[in-house]
C-alpha cells in the first residue's frame, strides 16, 4: 500500500505542475504583454517620449512631409503682410526702392562715394535688393519662435518649419523686387547678357545661407528675447561692411592684407557682387573677390547645414517656459 500510496502522490504532484505550466503558458496566449515594463511596452508600440527630439534624418524626413505647407504659409505670410495698406502689394517694390532712393541722396549726391563706379544706379540698387533679402530673413527669423509660440504650442510639427518658411517668404518678395531691379538695369542702359542665367544659382546659394543663418538666429532668439531688439543694430553694421554703397575693390586694396581677407570673405558682399556680375556688363570678373564662387558655395554649406544642425539641437526646447 506504501508503495501505491507514493506512486499516487508523486502523480498528483506532477499533475500539478503539468497544470501551472499549462496556465501559464494560457495566461501568456491571454496576455502577451505580461512581464514587460513601461519602457519595453512603450518600444513595443512605437510610442516615443512626448517632445523627444527626433534624429537629425527623422527630423529630415518630418519637415521634407510638410514641404507643402511651408510654401503655403509663406504665401499666406506675404498676402497678410500688406493687407492693411491701401498701395498692398505695391510696398513690395516701394520699399527697396525708397531705401535706394534714399542712399542714392546720401551716398551719391551728398558723399559723392559713387565717383569711379560706372553704373552706380542699378549697382547701388543692386546692393539694396540683395542685402534687403538677407537683412529680413535674419530679422523675421529671429523672431520667428518667439512670436508664433501659441502655434508652436498647440502643434507638433518641425519647429524649423518656421525660419524656413520667413525665408521662402522674403525669397518671394526678392523675385519680385528682381524683376523691377532688371527694368532698372535695362533702363539704364546695361544689354541682357548670358550672365543673367546665372541670377538662378546665386539666388539659391543665397536662399541656403539666410535659412541656415534664420534658423541659427531662431534659436537664438528664442532663448534671449532682447535679441531681436538688438539685431536691427548689428544687421545695419554688417551692411555697411557689405559693399552695398562702395566698391569692394577700391576699398580692400587700401586695407592691411588680413582685414582686406575679411572684406572680402563676407557672404553679403560675396552675393552681392556676384549678382553685380551677373547683371551688369559693367562690373567685369577681375573686380569679383578671388574664389568667389567657391565661397559662395561655401558659406551656403556652412551656413545652411550648420545652422540647420544648430537648430535642431535644441527642438525639444522650444515653446517651453
Amino acid at each position: 500500500m506504501g508503495r501505491y500510496r507514493f506512486v499516487l502522490s508523486s502523480g498528483t504532484k506532477l499533475g500539478s505542475s503539468v497544470s501551472t505550466v499549462f496556465e501559464q503558458r494560457a495566461a501568456d496566449v491571454a496576455d502577451p504583454d505580461a512581464g514587460l515594463s513601461p519602457a519595453e511596452l512603450a518600444a513595443k508600440y512605437g510610442l516615443t517620449i512626448s517632445g523627444r527630439r527626433p534624429s537629425l534624418i527623422e527630423y529630415s524626413r518630418q519637415l521634407w512631409q510638410r514641404r507643402f505647407f511651408i510654401g503655403a504659409y509663406a504665401t499666406a505670410k506675404l498676402m497678410v503682410q500688406y493687407s492693411s495698406s491701401k498701395l498692398g502689394q505695391v510696398w513690395q517694390v516701394l520699399t527697396p526702392l525708397l531705401n535706394a532712393a534714399v542712399y542714392f541722396l546720401i551716398f551719391d549726391l551728398l558723399l559723392h562715394i559713387s565717383k569711379g563706379i560706372p553704373d552706380y544706379i542699378p549697382y547701388l540698387c543692386t546692393g539694396v535688393f540683395v542685402f534687403n533679402f538677407t537683412q529680413a530673413a535674419v530679422l523675421s527669423g529671429t523672431r520667428s519662435i518667439s512670436d508664433n509660440l501659441g502655434l508652436i504650442r498647440a502643434l507638433h510639427f518641425p519647429r524649423a518649419t518656421l525660419p524656413i518658411a520667413f525665408t521662402v517668404n522674403q525669397l518671394q518678395q526678392l523675385i519680385v523686387s528682381m524683376g523691377v531691379l532688371g527694368v532698372i538695369v535695362l533702363v539704364s542702359g546695361l544689354p541682357v547678357t548670358m550672365n543673367w542665367l546665372l541670377i538662378i544659382p546665386i539666388l539659391l546659394l543665397q536662399a541656403t545661407f539666410n535659412a541656415g543663418l534664420a534658423m541659427f538666429m531662431a534659436r537664438i532668439g528664442a532663448k534671449t528675447s532682447d535679441m531681436a531688439q538688438l539685431m536691427p543694430f548689428i544687421i545695419r553694421t554688417w551692411m555697411y561692411l557689405s559693399g552695398v554703397f562702395w566698391a569692394v575693390n577700391s576699398v580692400a586694396d587700401k586695407l592691411p592684407h588680413w582685414a582686406g581677407t575679411l572684406i572680402e570673405a563676407n557672404p553679403a558682399l560675396i552675393y552681392i557682387e556676384l549678382m553685380r556680375y551677373a547683371l551688369m556688363d559693367s562690373v567685369p570678373a577681375s573686380s569679383l573677390p578671388h574664389h568667389v564662387w567657391i565661397m559662395a558655395v561655401a558659406w551656403a554649406v556652412i551656413g545652411g547645414l550648420g545652422g540647420y544642425v544648430f537648430f535642431w539641437k535644441a527642438e525639444e526646447e522650444y515653446g517651453r517656459g
